[in-house]
């Protein structure tokens, strides 16, 4: 993996993991903790778009998509976890 593609893997996750967080709870989690979300995120969001069949386009616009996806599906399972 070059350089190039970790830091746009990393700040698709901040960037993912931030939005989710946004939509989801109001605020953020913090730099690294936005990159957790969105990284555990895109590869749950990967594993939910397959299983219902829906094929995503690569590219930025496509792995952020994705990736917010899986961070809110993420979140909202640790949501329901808490109570």
């Amino acid at each position: 993996m070059s350089l190039i593609a970790l830091l746009s893997f990393l700040a698709i996750g901040a960037l993912a993991g931030w939005l989710a967080g946004t939509l989801m709870k109001g605020s953020g989690f913090g730099l690294l903790g936005n990159m957790a979300i969105g990284i555990i995120g895109a590869v749950v969001g990967g594993w939910f778009f397959g299983l219902l069949g829906i094929s995503v386009k690569h590219g930025f616009v496509g792995s952020l998509v994705t990736a917010v996806v899986g961070a809110s599906l993420l979140l909202a399972v640790v949501k329901l976890v808490k109570k």
